[in-house]
């Protein structure tokens, strides 16, 4: 690494491995600027940060540089759900359009969706048809409104696609008509704050300077929103990443304005500790400190497979509970069947094993590939070698 980005941080010596896949990831796997954080059984063993913050390579990456961290949001999203089930003002199998009656106005299936069905990713409505504003990401009444006039793309509950984007709106339409206030004011208020996790979902101004550029590549397919000239499944699978134009991202994700915004399945920001922090209290049962987050019986609900093959959106097979990832064989958490959590783009990860006490949080600030990412893997594999 270039003298001024050198790794930082501590870690207990049994977990050398750890440390050395996270350096190898800078002098060989070309990563940028990052920061992992390991907790085994409720204590921090790797907690590490290190290199640059920006492109140009002018801002080393610090102790709290905050950085976006793209789906892991959804983890972190369907936790603020499963406290409204905890409370009992909603149900996994209840019907959306209950509590969200526009939701189900249309004679096209969606009075029927249930909770459970739309947060593992079954509803049929990864995208929009119709092209919306350039910036209308930002604007989480336009998404809803949109979300709750589309028709499902295929019958609800009959198969599953990765609601790429869409998933944080849907979940943030329901949270605000239960409550009367936003997901990301929820995460604050009864999540991250009481955790004390360095978490975010619309990031406040002052926070801005903490926050790493991220380097999202300008490619042809960043360019067009609505794919007007496509049909059928291609078309679902563009507009679930390019509809309106910078959904994932593309061209607005180092502004004020995406930072700002509330878009819990995408523009999450967070610390690794931060990450960590919320997956160690998932680790220990829902509860870590005093502090509880879920329930163990909606914790084992959320991790309980609800569907696993091929993905209508994402082309390959994937698994999922209710919000969580699962651990599947084609990429997996570990070697132990019960560990969860979620992916983020370009490779980053919060997840729990908790048969083995590991809570994980990595976060990065380059993208790498989506599906077989050489960074993550590698670290991983460092854990369970470290554990033995």
């Amino acid at each position: 690494m270039s003298v001024g980005a050198e790794i930082q941080g501590s870690w207990d010596p049994r977990f050398e491995p750890v440390r050395d896949a996270f350096a190898s990831n800078f002098s060989e796997r070309g990563e940028l600027g990052a920061a992992i954080c390991l907790s085994v059984g409720g204590q921090n063993v790797v907690d590490l940060w290190g290199g640059w913050a920006d492109g140009a390579r002018s801002r080393v990456w610090q102790e709290d540089t905050l950085v976006n961290i793209f789906s892991i949001g959804k983890a972190v999203s369907t936790v603020c759900v499963a406290r409204l089930v905890d409370r009992g003002v909603v149900a996994w199998d209840e019907p959306v359009a209950r509590h969200w009656p526009e939701f189900g106005a249309a004679d096209d299936g969606k009075d029927a969706i249930t909770l459970r069905q739309l947060l593992s990713h079954q509803a049929g409505l990864p995208a929009v048809r119709r092209p919306l504003p350039d910036d209308a990401m930002l604007r989480p009444d336009i998404m809803e409104e949109a979300l709750a006039a589309e028709t499902p793309w295929w019958v609800p509950g009959t198969a599953h696609g990765y609601h790429v984007n869409t998933f944080g709106f849907l979940a943030g339409g329901l949270v605000r008509r239960v409550t009367g206030d936003t997901l990301g004011r929820l995460l604050r208020e009864e999540v991250s704050g009481p955790l004390g996790a360095d978490f975010h979902i619309g990031l406040p101004v002052p926070e801005h300077r903490r926050v790493a550029e991220f380097q999202w590549p300008v490619a042809p397919a960043d360019v067009g929103g609505a794919g007007s000239a496509l049909e059928g499944a291609a078309l679902m699978s563009n507009n679930a990443y390019r509809n309106p134009a910078g959904l994932s991202g593309a061209g607005v994700i180092n502004t004020p304005a995406w930072r700002m915004a509330e878009i819990p399945s995408t523009n999450g920001h967070a610390t690794a500790r931060g990450v960590a922090r919320i997956f160690e209290a998932l680790t220990l049962g829902g509860t870590v400190d005093g502090v509880g987050l879920v329930s163990a019986e909606s914790l084992q609900e959320c991790t309980t497979e609800q569907v696993y093959g091929d993905d209508l959106v994402l082309h390959r097979p994937s698994r999922f509970g209710i919000g969580f990832q699962l651990t599947q064989t084609e990429r997996p958490l570990g070697p132990n069947p019960g560990a969860f959590g979620h992916f983020g783009a370009g490779g980053s990860l919060g997840y729990a094993d908790p048969a083995a006490g590991v809570a994980f949080g990595y976060v990065i600030n380059t993208l790498g590939p989506r599906w077989q990412n050489p960074r993550n893997r590698a670290l991983i594999d460092s854990i369970y070698e470290s554990l033995g």
